[in-house]
């Protein structure tokens, strides 16, 4: 004897099937979503990235741009580097302007922090001055350069005393930059003729290795 099966409507079959296909396109859009939101999130992160890059390459030779905290703008100093990159030779422009400078300067003092790992050349260390009218400041004699590796300053002699009131560019030649780069505060002090031995602080320079 066969053994018959009730008739199914074809509607109902065609309902079951319908209801699988959805079943399978909703994992699939749920599986597509997910990917995006994975694409966009990767997108957002390498945005980021990207975006820190180029602020800190703008901070370069940049007064008044922090990057993560700093010194009070006013306590910013110009400069300018001509790499910026790290492990290469680089020369460092160093300026302090004349509405800082309403003392006179015997000596100048730039320290800088303990994880910075360049090399300075004290050889090739120089020091221009110009007036508040002056377009290129121009180089002076200095007595003596003294670089303290320990304590991470430089100290530099002028033959003779800068007169207040004059802008003041340091330039270090042949400076070899860290093999890391970072942010390196580096501090501008400076001594009077005939002051106590107590060097004043004048502003910071926030440079920039890449």
């Amino acid at each position: 004897m066969v053994k018959q099966f009730p008739c199914i409507p074809i509607y109902l079959l065609n309902l079951v099937y319908l209801s699988n296909l959805d079943k399978v396109l909703i994992r699939r859009f749920s599986s597509k979503k997910k990917s995006m939101k994975r694409i966009l999130s990767t997108l957002m992160v390498s945005s980021c990235l990207l975006t820190g890059f180029s602020m800190a390459s703008l901070a370069q030779g940049m007064p008044g741009f922090t990057l993560f905290g700093g010194p009070e703008q006013k306590n910013q100093l110009n400069f300018r580097l001509d790499s910026g990159k790290s492990g290469s030779w680089d020369r460092y422009r160093l300026r302090i302007p004349a509405k800082k400078l309403n003392l006179a300067v015997a000596q100048l003092s730039i320290s800088y922090p303990n994880y910075y790992k360049g090399i300075f050349d004290t050889d090739k260390i120089e020091i221009r001055v110009g007036t508040g009218n002056s377009k290129k400041p121009e180089s002076i004699p200095i007595d003596d350069v003294v670089w303290n590796q320990e304590d991470n300053f430089i100290e530099i002699y002028p033959s003779e005393p800068i007169p207040a009131g004059n802008k003041i560019e340091v330039v270090l030649h042949n400076v070899k930059n860290p093999r890391f780069g970072g942010m390196y505060h580096f501090n501008a002090n400076i001594r009077t003729p005939g002051d106590v031995p107590l060097l004043r602080y004048i502003g910071t320079w926030l440079l920039s290795i890449e």
